[in-house]
C-alpha cells in the first residue's frame, strides 16, 4: 500500500489503521510533492503497489480562491497521475473528495448521482480531481466525506475549543448543514474497502464513487454548542459556555469562498456495499474530544 498525505488528518488515522494490513509506505510533503505531478510517477513506479491510497491535498479553501492554479494541481492534476500509474501497474486507487462539488441547494441529502456544481475553486478542483481518476483508472474508489474532524491537523472543532478557552462568548454561523465525520471514522470505512479490494476476496465491492458521512446532521452553530458542553464535561479548561454560543447568518460571516448551505450526504451505497453502520455525529466528536483530553492532560 502507497499513501499520500501521510501525515494530514486522514492520511494519519489511515496509516496508524492499515499498517496491521501488510506492507505500507508512508508519504508526505516532504517526499511526495503533489504540486509536482511529474514526481509522482516515479514513486510510483518504484514501489510498484496494489493499492495507491490519496489523503493528499490542498485543503485551505479560502485561500483557494486566490490560488487556483496551485490547487488544480494539487487537487486535480496530481491525482490524474496517480491514477494513471495506478492503471498502468494494475493497482487499486482510493481518492478522497468532498462535499463541496455540491451547490448545498438540495432539499435531500445529495446522492453520487447527483449533478455536481461546485460554488467554489476548491469545490471545482475537487471535482475535476474526481473527473481524472474516473478517467484513467478503472480500479477507482473515491469517498466524498463532509466536515472532517479529528485530533491531528486543523479543523472547525479544535478552533472552536481553542477560541472557546480564550473568548466568553462566540458567533457560529446557523443556516449552514452537515455531519462531523472523524478521520478515525474515515479510516476504518478505507481499511474496509482495502479488505475488499484484495485480489483474492470473492466479495468485491463495486469500484466507483461512494458517500462517507457520519449519521445524523447538525449545523455549525450547535456543533459549536455540542463541542463546547463535552469540552466542558471532560474538564477542558473552558471560559465560554455553549449558551454563550450567538447564532449568526453566513451573510454575517463574509469568507473569500462560498459554502454549500446543505453538506448532507446519502450514504446509503456505501451502507449496503460495506454492510456495515456508520456512527452518529456526535460519537465522532466524542471520540475526537476524549482524544484531545487525553493528549491535553
Amino acid at each position: 500500500m502507497l499513501v499520500f498525505g501521510s501525515n494530514g488528518q486522514v492520511g494519519s488515522e489511515v496509516c496508524s489503521l492499515l499498517s496491521a494490513l501488510g506492507p505500507l509506505v508512508s508519504l508526505d510533503r516532504s517526499n511526495a510533492d503533489l504540486s509536482d505531478p511529474e514526481s509522482l510517477r516515479a514513486l510510483v513506479r518504484q514501489h510498484r503497489p496494489t493499492v495507491i491510497i490519496n489523503a493528499a491535498a490542498y485543503t485551505a479553501v479560502d485561500r483557494a480562491e486566490a490560488e487556483p492554479e496551485l490547487a488544480f494541481t494539487v487537487n486535480a492534476i496530481s491525482p490524474g497521475v496517480l491514477a494513471e500509474e495506478a492503471e498502468a501497474c494494475g493497482a487499486c486507487l482510493v481518492h478522497y473528495s468532498t462535499d463541496y462539488v455540491f451547490d448545498g441547494r438540495s432539499a435531500r441529502p445529495y446522492r453520487e448521482d447527483d449533478t455536481t456544481d461546485p460554488l467554489s475553486v476548491y469545490g471545482r478542483t475537487k471535482r475535476a480531481g474526481e473527473q481524472a481518476v474516473v478517467s484513467a483508472c478503472a480500479r477507482h474508489v473515491i469517498l466524498r466525506t463532509s466536515w472532517v474532524v479529528g485530533a491531528h491537523g486543523s479543523n472547525f472543532l479544535k478552533t472552536v475549543l481553542r477560541l472557546a478557552a480564550e473568548r466568553d462568548s462566540l458567533r457560529v454561523v446557523a443556516d449552514q448543514f452537515g455531519a462531523p465525520t472523524s478521520a478515525r471514522l474515515i479510516a476504518r470505512v478505507t481499511e474496509r474497502f482495502v479488505q475488499r479490494l484484495a485480489p483474492l476476496r470473492g466479495d468485491r465491492v463495486p469500484y466507483g464513487t461512494y458517500h462517507l458521512a457520519a449519521g445524523g446532521e447538525t449545523s455549525w452553530h450547535a456543533y459549536a454548542q455540542y463541542a463546547i458542553a463535552r469540552g466542558h464535561q471532560s474538564g477542558i479548561r473552558l471560559r465560554a459556555s455553549a449558551a454563550s454560543v450567538a447564532p449568526i447568518s453566513t451573510n454575517d460571516y463574509p469568507v473569500a469562498a462560498r459554502r454549500p448551505a446543505s453538506s448532507r450526504l446519502d450514504t446509503a451505497k456505501l451502507r449496503g456495499a460495506l454492510r456495515m453502520d456508520l456512527p452518529e455525529w456526535t460519537q465522532c466528536v466524542d471520540e475526537v474530544i476524549e482524544e484531545l483530553t487525553f493528549l491535553i492532560t
